[in-house]
Parts: C-alpha cells; sequence; structure tokens
C-alpha cells in the first residue's frame, strides 16, 4: 500500500509540489528528518508507516509538505528584518562600535594608498610633460636611451600594470564604503549605505526620501529588472536564515549539521548576498542618473537650469518631499500636455 501512495506522488501532486521540494526549507525539514533517524531505526519507522491506511499515509505525507510550504512562507516574512541585521542594524552597541572603527581605519588606509597612486601618477605625468617638451623643443636626440624608454613607457600608459590594478581597486572599495559618519559594522550595510547616499552627493536627492516617489515613475522594464535584483538580494538573506536555523538540529545530536550551516551561511552572504546587493546598487544608481527628472517633472518642479545648480534643487526638492513647504517658490511648472 505504502508503494501505490509513493506513486501517487509522482503523478501531478509530485508537479505541483516540486517548486516546494526544491527550497532551502525542504532542505531544513530533510535535515531534522535525518537528524531524527539518528534515534530512530529507519526499518522500523517505514514498518510502523506502513500500518496506516491509505488515506492516513496521504494525509501525513500531504501534512510534511504543507509543513515545508507554510514554513517557508512564514520565514520569507523575516527577509527585510534578516536583511537589516546583515546590513549591521540591531547589532550590539559594542561590536557595531569595533566593526565601524575597523571599517574606518580601512577606509583611511584605502584613502591614503589612493593619494600616494595619485601622487605617483602626477609625478610620472610632469616628467612625460618634461620629456615631451624637451622632444619638441631639442629633438629626439637630447634625449638619453633611458629618458627615450622612459618617455616610451609614458606615452603608452602613466601607471605601470599592477599599480592601474592596485589604483582600480581601491577606487572599487572606496566606492563600496560611505563616508565617516554614515558606516556600518558590515561590508553588505556599508554597500547599501554608500549607495543610498550617492543620489545625495550627486543630485542633491535623498535616496531614502526619493526612492518611493521615484519608483512610481521609472518605466516597467526597469521595475522588473530593480524587483528582480531585490528578489535575488532577499533570497540570498533568506538562506542565511535558513543556514543557521538548520544549525538547531545539533539539539538532536546530529553535530554533522554545523559545518553544512556555517558553509551555507557563509556562501549566502559572502557569495550570493555581496553580488547581488552590487547589482542592486548598481540599478538603483542607475534608475536615479536616467529618471530623476522624471520625478522633477511629475511634481511639477522646475527642472535645475544646469549641473551646477542641481543639488540645490535636489536638496529643495528632497526637503519638500519630506514635510512640504509653505513657501511661495519655487513656482509650480504647469503642464502643456492637452
Amino acid at each position: 500500500m505504502t508503494a501505490k501512495i509513493l506513486d501517487s506522488f509522482g503523478g501531478k501532486l509530485a508537479e505541483k509540489w516540486a517548486a516546494t521540494l526544491l527550497t532551502p526549507a525542504f532542505v531544513f525539514w530533510l535535515g531534522g528528518f535525518i537528524a531524527i533517524l539518528q534515534h530512530w531505526d529507519w526499518d522500523r519507522l517505514v514498518k510502523k508507516f506502513s500500518l496506516y491506511s491509505a488515506p492516513l499515509q496521504t494525509a501525513i505525507l500531504v501534512g510534511c509538505l504543507c509543513l515545508i510550504a507554510a514554513s517557508a512562507f512564514v520565514i520569507q516574512r523575516f527577509d527585510w528584518i534578516t536583511l537589516r541585521v546583515l546590513e549591521g542594524y540591531y547589532w550590539p552597541p559594542v561590536i557595531g562600535r569595533i566593526r565601524v572603527r575597523h571599517y574606518e581605519l580601512h577606509r583611511k588606509q584605502l584613502v591614503e594608498q589612493g593619494q600616494v597612486l595619485r601622487q605617483y601618477e602626477d609625478k610620472e605625468r610632469h616628467t612625460f610633460q618634461r620629456l615631451k617638451v624637451k622632444i619638441e623643443t631639442q629633438g629626439a636626440s637630447a634625449l638619453s636611451q633611458a629618458d627615450k624608454e622612459k618617455y616610451l613607457q609614458l606615452d603608452k600608459q602613466l601607471l605601470d600594470s599592477d599599480k592601474q590594478s592596485i589604483l582600480m581597486r581601491t577606487r572599487r572599495q572606496l566606492r563600496n564604503l560611505p563616508a565617516v559618519s554614515d558606516l556600518m559594522p558590515t561590508r553588505l550595510g556599508n554597500l547599501i549605505r554608500a549607495t543610498e547616499r550617492r543620489p545625495l552627493a550627486r543630485y542633491g536627492l535623498d535616496a531614502v526620501v526619493c526612492w518611493p516617489y521615484l519608483w512610481l515613475v521609472i518605466p516597467d522594464t526597469a521595475k522588473r529588472a530593480l524587483q528582480h535584483a531585490r528578489s535575488d538580494l532577499n533570497s540570498s538573506a533568506r538562506l542565511c536564515l535558513w543556514s543557521l536555523l538548520f544549525l538547531s538540529w545539533v539539539a538532536l545530536g546530529a553535530w554533522w549539521v554545523i559545518p553544512i550551516g556555517i558553509l551555507s551561511a557563509l556562501f549566502a552572504y559572502y557569495i550570493w548576498a555581496l553580488a547581488a546587493a552590487r547589482a542592486y546598487s548598481d540599478l538603483i544608481e542607475a534608475a536615479f542618473a536616467l529618471y530623476r527628472f522624471e520625478l522633477y517633472e511629475q511634481l511639477r518642479w522646475p527642472l535645475p537650469s544646469d549641473p551646477a545648480a542641481e543639488r540645490e534643487s535636489g536638496r529643495a526638492l528632497t526637503a519638500y518631499l519630506r514635510q512640504g513647504s509653505n513657501q511661495p517658490y519655487p513656482q509650480f511648472v504647469v503642464s502643456e500636455d492637452p
């Protein structure tokens, strides 16, 4: 009778629940089932299950699938809070301050490294200009062989490949770090915080305040790309939470869950979450770059006349969205559409 019940799960019912089985929730409960089997004999468990009637066997299997689906639904409600914790919110104050101090020192080292490389680049540029002027005024024959080789090298690139790679890596790391006053305890938090602050520095628009309004004016294609990137980021946070919950089966004496849970959590954070956050951050930055003037137009706010005036106009628009205004300026732009 058990084989007959299992065969029924190979048909339409299995197809219906395939998506449920291929989830971290299924792996979590599978790990728990294996941990329970360490205390129960498998043959005895199968024999006891086969004694049940067919409807009861079906009910038990369907109940297990419903438990997996329900737990997946419940854990999904914690995506936002899990992501906030991974960003560095709600950490113990002492640990948070230690981590922020670490990133403060790291940021300082990167700034100093970038300054050294830029000074070296300026020195090389000065040398190149000096040799170039000497060639133009006195001819190439006036240069020594060493100066000629130096000139040809600098004519191709001011920095050698090693220094260029170091400078590019330094700039990339600095890009993922906000100002010292905005530093967070984690890499993920700093990456997202830097993204939130970038529109303010460039356009005067506070991303936290303006994003809900901007979201409503961007086209559907951009929304789908952003939703996909955000879903990917949420999924990585969810896997991290499931991985930590997986460690709870240690209570049943299943010590083998420790390496699995830890490795899964490390993968979810360092490989998946950080990559997903970078993709999501790039899309948010692109949305502000491409569609911020749509926000101006929809709010009947006058467009800035030039990039130099945009920051001031953006700060005024942000203040208006945050708390409104009683001032008679700026004048709203009347739409010319019929």
